[in-house]
């Protein structure tokens, strides 16, 4: 994917989104993945390399490096990030899927048919459902592997020295972890950037839930004052058929004798037939 790409997506992302999830979108992309791509990954790069053990026996640094790091942060931090913001490219292929749709009804109808969508983008009826999953999705992806992390390294940090005594290890070995505190310093920080990218997500979900839950109350009130006033019923037509009577005796009147119109109000003569 080259970079023009790249910046379509991220702006029909941010074009669709609310200011809740222009700030999610911020958070994701440039202090947890620009910060993967530039720093993190070059840290844990020598990971397995770096990882020493005190004894000389075949397959015990292997073994006590595969128990103590069954999963690499980087990795899980790469499959994190990537199921966090494809719901977001759901919700543009959502909206690219109704502006097609728009504009095919167009073509087949014409410019001055009603249209299906006032605005493609809009969230309402199927959009603001696949907008809302996609916010629980993210915040439940997030949640999710905040705790394998720290089922993996408890409280999120490393120590300097490991203590290991599994097979083929001759006795308990002492192992060493390079960079223990630079790799505990970014952990921390993606552990707390994913905490307020799940705050986010939720409030971003509440408020959409509230603002439909206050438009739907709206439009309940709404149409109960129609109902109990009579609004509902009331034909418009019928509204102003005493004033297109006016005007249309006038316009005979005014056409023959070139009289000015009565004031409003007069009544009107009623015709003699012979």
């Amino acid at each position: 994917m080259n970079w023009g790409v790249f910046e379509g997506l991220l702006s029909g992302v941010n074009k669709y989104s609310t200011a809740f999830g222009r700030i999610w979108l911020s958070l994701v992309f440039i202090f947890r993945l620009l910060v993967y791509v530039v720093a993190a990954e070059r840290v844990w790069s020598d990971d397995h390399k770096d990882f020493d053990c005190n004894t000389q026996q075949p397959g015990c640094t292997n073994v006590c490096f595969d128990h103590f790091f069954p999963v690499s942060h980087i990795r899980l931090w790469a499959l994190q990030l990537i199921l966090v913001t494809c719901p977001s490219l759901l919700v543009i292929m959502h909206v690219a899927y109704r502006e097609a749709k728009e504009q095919r009804h167009l073509a087949a109808s014409g410019d001055n048919c009603r249209r299906i969508y006032s605005n493609p983008g809009k969230k309402q009826g199927g959009l603001w459902w696949t907008y809302l999953f996609s916010l629980v999705f993210k915040a439940s992806v997030d949640v999710v592997f905040l705790y394998i992390f720290y089922r993996f390294y408890r409280n999120y940090t490393l120590p300097r020295v490991v203590k290991c005594e599994l097979p083929p290890c001759p006795n308990v070995v002492d192992c060493f972890i390079s960079r223990p505190t630079e790799k505990n310093i970014f952990t921390l920080f993606m552990v707390v950037t994913t905490c307020i990218c799940v705050v986010l997500s939720i409030i971003e979900a509440t408020y959409l839930i509230g603002k439909r839950c206050r438009e739907c109350l709206r439009a309940s009130s709404m149409e109960s004052w129609r109902h109990r006033t009579g609004w509902s019923n009331l034909n418009m037509s019928q509204f102003f058929k005493p004033a297109q009577r006016w005007w249309r005796w006038w316009g005979k009147r005014a056409s023959q004798d070139r009289h000015p119109p009565p004031p409003w109000g007069t009544s009107l003569p009623i015709p003699h037939h012979a």
